[in-house]
């Protein structure tokens, strides 16, 4: 526009990309959330249903453009793509763990026998670090989309 505004048509794709980020920086605190349960359970033999944990696991599905913008302004028609992911679901791992030889564990079988969670702290370990990395990936974009508003108001 001639006024040095910027028309609203103009800022629904910085908008649809801060929400991308942000949905990204959502899934990836739940996946923290997740390994840090793992970790912190992966000794733990006996639970409140008396089994040994069962490890979680994040299961992240597309969102569409329409349901990212669903509170805001409609997308334009026919644009097709990506509008971030969302948690579809935190599963347990239905695996079995190991089974430890040990007799003098108050869970124990008849044989001295004890199941284990099914967490394995290297897997975990190489999840956190993909988590990580992703969660400080959605932050870059999202503090250079801020930035490139920042400056497209400033114009």
């Amino acid at each position: 526009m001639s006024d040095g505004t910027i028309p609203i048509s103009g800022l629904r794709r910085p908008m649809r990309s801060l929400g991308i980020a942000a949905s990204g920086l959502s899934a990836q605190r739940v996946r923290l959330d997740a390994i840090a349960d793992n970790i912190a359970n992966a000794e733990t033999t006996r639970g409140v249903d008396g089994q040994p944990y069962r490890r979680k696991v994040v299961r992240l599905e597309e969102v569409g453009f329409q349901a990212l913008m669903a509170n805001n302004a409609p997308a334009v028609q026919g644009q097709e793509g990506y509008g971030g992911v969302r948690v579809g679901a935190v599963e347990e791992d239905l695996s079995e763990g190991p089974l430890v030889y040990e007799p003098g564990h108050p869970d124990a079988d008849e044989n001295g026998y004890v199941r284990m969670p099914n967490v394995s702290i290297t897997e975990e370990m190489v999840d956190l670090m993909d988590t990580r990395r992703l969660f400080e990936a959605n932050t870059s974009v999202f503090q250079a989309i801020k930035s490139m508003l920042r400056r497209a108001t400033q114009l």
